[in-house]
C-alpha cells in the first residue's frame, strides 16, 4: 500500500481506512504526540522477466508511525513525523522493524511550511497519486523510470533514493493557488548514484543538488497541478567495459495533472514525461493517463472503493529500455516495443472502520508480460 489513508480520504468519507485515527498519547501545553500504524499482509502472483508466474504471501508495507507538534508561538508551530516498516508476514525471521519510510521535521505558520528530511517526491504527491495510488499495483511513472535508468550491471552498483536528504518550502494557499520549491542534496560522501566515486568506472556528473518545484490551483471541486524535477544529482558517467567508452545517464521529469472530485467520485487525467539520456542516447518517455476512484456504500455494512487507471506510454526507441528492461536481448541491444498500454483495476471492501480487504489486477504490456498479475490482501489500520 502506498498511501491508502490519503487515497481514501480524497475519494470520500466512505473510503476503507478513512475512519482510522491516530492515537494521541500526549496533548498538553501546546505539545501533542500521536502514534499510528497498520498491518498489511497480502498474496500476489506476478509474471517475472521470463514470463513465468511467481507467487508469495508478503508484507505490503506494514508501518508504525509517530507524529508530533509543538506550538512555539501563535504564528509558528514545530512538527515532526517518523515512520518505520516491518515485515508482518515473516516478523520473527526478519527481526522486527527493519526499514524506514518518511521521517522529517519542520516549521509551519502563516508564512507557509518548511520541511527537512525524507518523504515522497512532490511529483509523486501532486502528479502521480491522483491517477494511481493503489494498494499494490501502480501505473509506471517517472519515479519508476529511475529504477531502470541505470541498466544492466550498472543498476547493481548504484542506489536510487528519491525521498531522502530533501529541503522544501510549501506556500500558503492564496485564492486557490499554492506552490512548492525544494532541493535534494547528495554530498560528495554519499554512496548514492556513485557520488563518492568509489564504484569502479562510475562517477557523478558533478552536481550535488537537484531542484524541484510545482504549482497547484484549486477552484471548487477542480484542481490542476504541474511539477518539474531536474533530478540533477542522478547524472552519472559510466565506462562501458567492452569498448572503454564513457556513457552518460541522466533524466528530468515533469508532468501535469487535472482532477475533479464530486461526492465520493474522483476523476483524474495526467500527462507526464521523463526526458532521459540512457547510455549516451537521448529520448523521451511520454505518459498519458486516466484514473478514477469511487467510494461505494450499498448499506451500512457493505462499503468500500472501486478504482481503475489506464495509461498509454509513448517512448523513444533510444530510451525505451528504461521502462521495458525485458526488451534488451543477450547482446545488449533493445529489440522490444516503444509503446505500451497499462491498466490496473481494483476494489476494496470495508470489514470495519479500521479494517478492509482488497483485490487488484494489472497488465503492463511489457515483454514476456513482465509485471502482470493479481494481488489480494487485508489491512488493519490504527
Amino acid at each position: 500500500m502506498k498511501k491508502t489513508l490519503l487515497a481514501t480520504a480524497i475519494a470520500g468519507a466512505l473510503g476503507a481506512s478513512a475512519a482510522a485515527q491516530a492515537a494521541t498519547v500526549y496533548n498538553q501545553d501546546g505539545t501533542q504526540l500521536d502514534i499510528y500504524g497498520n498491518i498489511q499482509i497480502a498474496y500476489k502472483s506476478v509474471d517475472n522477466a521470463d514470463g513465468n508466474s511467481e507467487d508469495e504471501v508478503f508484507d505490503n508495507g506494514s508501518t508504525i508511525g509517530f507524529s508530533g507538534q509543538h506550538i512555539i508561538n501563535p504564528g509558528l508551530t514545530g512538527y515532526f513525523k517518523a515512520e518505520f516498516e516491518h515485515e508482518a508476514d515473516e516478523e520473527k525471521v526478519n527481526g522486527g522493524i527493519n526499514d524506514g519510510d518518511q521521517a522529517y521535521l519542520g516549521l509551519k505558520g502563516n508564512f507557509g511550511d518548511v520541511r527537512l528530511g525524507s518523504w515522497d517526491p512532490l511529483i509523486d504527491d501532486w502528479i502521480q497519486d491522483p491517477i494511481g495510488n493503489n494498494e499494490y499495483f501502480d501505473p509506471t511513472d517517472s519515479s519508476s523510470d529511475l529504477g531502470g535508468l541505470y541498466g544492466g550491471s550498472l543498476a547493481d552498483q548504484v542506489d536510487v533514493d528519491r525521498e531522502g536528504d530533501k529541503l522544501q518550502y510549501l506556500s500558503p494557499v492564496w485564492a486557490g493557488l499554492q506552490f512548492a520549491i525544494g532541493t535534494q542534496y547528495k554530498g560528495d560522501a554519499e554512496e548514492e548514484f556513485g557520488a563518492n566515486n568509489e564504484v569502479t568506472g562510475v562517477s557523478s556528473q558533478g552536481s550535488n543538488a537537484s531542484f524541484f518545484g510545482g504549482a497547484k490551483y484549486t477552484i471548487g471541486n477542480f484542481s490542476l497541478a504541474a511539477v518539474y524535477d531536474d533530478l540533477d544529482n542522478y547524472g552519472l558517467h559510466a565506462t562501458e567495459e567492452a569498448t572503454g567508452r564513457t556513457l552518460e545517464y541522466e533524466a528530468k521529469a515533469y508532468g501535469l495533472t487535472a482532477q475533479y472530485v464530486i461526492d465520493t467520485l474522483r476523476i483524474a487525467a495526467k500527462v507526464e514525461n521523463t526526458d532521459a539520456t540512457y547510455a549516451g542516447e537521448d529520448g523521451d518517455i511520454l505518459r498519458y493517463a486516466l484514473g478514477a476512484r469511487y467510494g461505494y456504500a450499498l448499506s451500512d455494512n457493505f462499503s468500500g472503493d472501486l478504482y481503475g487507471n489506464y495509461q498509454y506510454i509513448d517512448a523513444d526507441k533510444e530510451v525505451a529500455a528504461i521502462t521495458n528492461a525485458g526488451g534488451v536481448n543477450n547482446s545488449g541491444d533493445y529489440v522490444g516495443d516503444d509503446s505500451f498500454n497499462e491498466f490496473v483495476v481494483g476494489a476494496t471492501y470495508n470489514i470495519s472502520p479500521a479494517m478492509y480487504t482488497f483485490v487488484e489486477y494489472a497488465q503492463y504490456d511489457r515483454s514476456h508480460d513482465e509485471g502482470d498479475g493479481v494481488a489480494v490482501g487485508a489491512v488493519y489500520s490504527f
